[in-house]
C-alpha cells in the first residue's frame, strides 16, 4: 500500500479573471475548488496512473468533509485524523499576475500526533509512506524524525517532499527519495545553484549521507537524478507551462508508479519527468494519456562529470 500524508491540507479555491484590482469588486470568469496539499496531489496523480493509495493527514469541519468526498469520487481511500478545526481554504487569483492567500494550518495536540504514529505502526514491509507538504513549526521536528526512523527500521519506503528547515532536519533519516528544486538544494548548502554540474555535485553529497534517490527539478532546464550507482540528466518536453502547482508532486507520483512496476530508477526518472511536465501543461493534475504522450519526448542521458565551481 502507498500511504500519502498531508499534515496541512486545504481546499484550493482558484479564480481566473482578466484583471485583478485590490480594494474593489472583482468578478471571476471561472473558478475551481480542488483538494490541496502535496500529499493529496500525490494520491490524486497515483490514482490517475492506475495505482491505489490511502491519504492520511489532518482534516476537519465542512472543508475536511469536502476533501474526503472529493477524493472518494476519484477512487482514493482516506483515513484522516480529526484536526479539531475547519480545514483551511487557500485562495489563488490567476490574472495578469498570480496572487495567493493561504490560510493557517491546524494546531495539533499530542493525542492527535499519537494517532498518526499509530497508523504508521500498522504499515508493513514494502509499503510506501510519502510525507509531503509543509510541516508546521508547532510540531516538534523529532516527531517526524521518529516517523521516518520507524519506516526505515521496518522496511517501509519513506519518501520526503518538503522544504526549508524541516527538509534539512530530516535528511539524516535516510529517506528513500527526496525531490528538491535547485533553489531548495542550494539552501541546504548555503550556495546558489545555477548549473546542472553544480546540482549533480550537491545531490551527490546528499546520497553520501544515505539518501537512496535524489531528483532535483530545475524548471525549464529539466531535472537530474542521482543515486549511488547512477547519474542521469533529463531534458523536459517542450510546451507552454499553464500551471506549475502540483508539477513536482506529479514527478514524485510518476517516479513511485514506475519504480513499483519496474524497479528501474532510470525508467522511474523518465516517467516522473513526463508526469511533472504533463501537469505543468494543464490547468489541473496530469492524466495517464498526457503522461504516455509526453514519455517519448523525455530525453535521459548519463551525466558526464566535469569540474564544478563551488
Amino acid at each position: 500500500m502507498i500511504y500519502t500524508c498531508t499534515i496541512t491540507p486545504s481546499i484550493d479555491y482558484t479564480a481566473y479573471l482578466p484583471k485583478f484590482e485590490s480594494g474593489t469588486l472583482n468578478r471571476s470568469e471561472e473558478v475551481y475548488y480542488y483538494p490541496g496539499g502535496k500529499g493529496i496531489n500525490v494520491s490524486r496523480v497515483l490514482s490517475r496512473l492506475g495505482l491505489k493509495s490511502r491519504a492520511l493527514g489532518y482534516a476537519g469541519g465542512f472543508t475536511g468533509r469536502y476533501i474526503e468526498e472529493f477524493l472518494a469520487t476519484e477512487g482514493i481511500e482516506t483515513d484522516f485524523i480529526d484536526a479539531g478545526d475547519i480545514t483551511r481554504i487557500n485562495v489563488k487569483i490567476k490574472s495578469e499576475a498570480e496572487t495567493e492567500l493561504n490560510g493557517p494550518g491546524p494546531e495539533l495536540e499530542q493525542h492527535q500526533l499519537e494517532q498518526l504514529t499509530d497508523k504508521v505502526a500498522t504499515m508493513a514491509e514494502g509499503d510506501w509512506f510519502v510525507l509531503a507538504g509543509s510541516l508546521p513549526a508547532s510540531v516538534p521536528i523529532q516527531f517526524f524524525k521518529d516517523l521516518a526512523v520507524s519506516c526505515h527500521e521496518r522496511g517501509i519506503h519513506f519518501v520526503l517532499d518538503t522544504s526549508g528547515p524541516a527538509l534539512e532536519a530530516l535528511l539524516d533519516t535516510q529517506p528513500f527519495l527526496i525531490k528538491p528544486n535547485e533553489h531548495e538544494l542550494g539552501e541546504m548548502f548555503g550556495v546558489t545553484i545555477t548549473t546542472q554540474q553544480q546540482a549533480f555535485h550537491y545531490a551527490g553529497l546528499l546520497v553520501e549521507r544515505g539518501i537512496q534517490h535524489v531528483v532535483v527539478s530545475m524548471g525549464g532546464s529539466g531535472a537530474i537524478y542521482v543515486s549511488r550507482d547512477h547519474r542521469y540528466q533529463a531534458k523536459a518536453p517542450q510546451g507552454k507551462a499553464v500551471n506549475t502547482v502540483g508539477s513536482g508532486d506529479s514527478l514524485v507520483s510518476g517516479f513511485i508508479a514506475s519504480y513499483i512496476q519496474h524497479q528501474d530508477p532510470k525508467q522511474a526518472f523518465r516517467y516522473g519527468v513526463a508526469s511533472g511536465s504533463a501537469t505543468a501543461f494543464r490547468s489541473d493534475l496530469c492524466e495517464l494519456a498526457d503522461v504516455e504522450r509526453l514519455l517519448p519526448e523525455v530525453s535521459i542521458t548519463p551525466f558526464e562529470e566535469k569540474d564544478v565551481t563551488q
